[in-house]
């Protein structure tokens, strides 16, 4: 059964033009391809990525916030109530009027006293200021380092005699970015929640699957390129983070502006009007079109709609601070 099922999954016809098989995609005459075994790698990597990004926030991002300034707000402890607790984790954190006179009620506080315990409550739950901060110099960093990887891959396929051979900068330049999403995944639980909570987790698997399945079909120039297209926006992202929690109003918001800018030219100019538009028009002009063709299209179509989704709250937060809202609260949201 699991036999059937493996040869069906990897059935040539599925993933690879009519004219090729897995066996073209073998190691020979110099040129090395991407295989699934590759790829095992990255489950314990990111375990590691898990442990060095402790040791960074422990002894790194800590202090230097500490240098900087920042100091962790004294939250206020909210005291027991049983039936208050109840309904906070099985019904609503913000409880309209009529369910806050049905609690009063119940517990014998007024209904000020309600209001407050649950707004109290909510704030325990907020993240602190510290581990946003930890939290982005980390991404800030590790995107860095990536983007800086990728140039150095994509300048090693120019100048290699072997273009369609597996580089040893392409395989690092995957196998960390795979490990980092990965470590992103794992460490979802504890990482600070945002609102577009879902929306990272789907871009986090469709990119793990888009990379994995890139590898495998030696669509790795292609995958490269969407890499670098995202870590480049990615590290003013981060940057501008960092200094909105030091308080550097002035440098955060020229970053943010400077992010919203390559944001928009990379992934809504560069990642549809070239990179997918090559993966879309030109591959049916050499084979007929396959389940693999449409496939890696789809994954390049979620992330495309996601980056639509992230402009429009980008475009959003430009508004409100050019119209003199204040930026800390925006970058908070």
């Amino acid at each position: 059964m699991i036999e059937t099922i493996s040869e069906w999954f990897w059935w040539d016809r599925l993933w690879l033009p009519f004219n090729l098989t897995w066996t073209d995609l073998e190691d020979k005459d110099g040129r090395v391809y991407g295989k699934v075994s590759d790829l095992y790698i990255t489950l314990p990597y990111s375990m590691g990525f898990l442990i060095i990004r402790y040791i960074f926030e422990r002894f790194v991002a800590t202090p230097l916030a500490a240098f900087l300034g920042l100091r962790e707000k004294t939250k206020q402890n909210v005291e027991y109530n049983a039936i208050l607790e109840h309904y906070y984790a099985s019904r609503s954190k913000t409880p309209g009027k009529v369910d806050i006179t049905g609690l009063s009620k119940k517990c014998g506080w007024s209904s000020r006293h309600m209001e407050r315990w649950f707004r109290r409550r909510r704030n325990q739950e907020r993240p602190g200021v510290l581990k946003k901060f930890r939290e982005a110099s980390w991404r800030f960093v590790f995107y860095v380092g990536a983007f800086i990887g990728g140039i150095v891959a994509l300048y090693d396929v120019s100048i290699s005699p072997l273009p369609l051979s597996i580089l040893e900068s392409q395989y690092w330049y995957y196998i960390l970015e795979m490990s980092f999403y990965w470590s992103l995944l794992l460490s979802i639980t504890f990482d600070v929640k945002r609102k577009d909570f879902k929306e990272q987790i789907i871009h986090h698997l469709a990119t793990l699957t888009l990379l994995a399945f890139s590898w495998c079909a030696n669509y790795i120039r292609v995958g490269t390129l969407v890499m670098l297209v995202h870590d480049s926006s990615d590290v003013f992202l981060e940057s501008a983070k960092v200094l909105n929690y030091a308080k550097w109003e002035k440098t955060c918001n020229s970053l943010f502006a400077l992010f919203a800018v390559v944001f928009m030219v990379t992934r809504l100019i560069i990642f549809p009007f070239w990179i997918i538009h090559c993966t879309w028009v030109y591959p049916p002009d050499h084979y007929p079109v396959f389940f693999g063709y449409y496939f890696f299209n789809a994954m390049l179509g979620i992330l495309l709609m996601l980056h639509i989704f992230w402009a429009y709250l980008i475009v959003s937060m430009l508004k409100k601070l050019l119209f003199g809202s204040d930026g800390c609260e925006i970058y908070a949201n």
